[in-house]
């Protein structure tokens, strides 16, 4: 009965917990699971009562659910995925980006 809004609460409060921590790659897991809970939330939203599949020879249209929230919700897992995905290549390339150091040259900077 309170599966639902149980799960999106503890997706939320670990995407939070790992978004606090100091590691790229921690925040980038963190910010995955509060979008997965956003789209738990997205879908939830949109099967107020669970009916039937909106297919054509097995639902009447009083029984079939609403296929647009189900298309929202595919449409940010996607985004979701390929953003995810755009940050750990970027976290993996600019991995020692602040450990380098400019050669000294003797010189002073003003």
């Amino acid at each position: 009965m309170f599966v639902l809004p149980i799960t999106v609460g503890i997706l939320t409060a670990g995407g939070v917990w790992l978004l606090l921590q100091r590691s790229m790659v921690r925040s980038i897991f963190g910010l995955t699971l509060i979008s997965h809970a956003a789209n738990l939330l997205l879908l939830a939203t949109g099967v107020a009562a669970w009916r039937t599949e909106p297919l054509m020879n097995t639902a009447t249209s009083e029984n079939a659910a609403d296929p647009l929230p189900m298309a929202f919700v595919l449409t940010a897992i996607v985004i979701s995925m390929a953003s995810t995905i755009l940050m750990l290549s970027m976290a993996a390339i600019g991995r020692n980006d602040d450990q380098d150091r400019a050669p000294d040259t003797g010189e002073e900077h003003a």
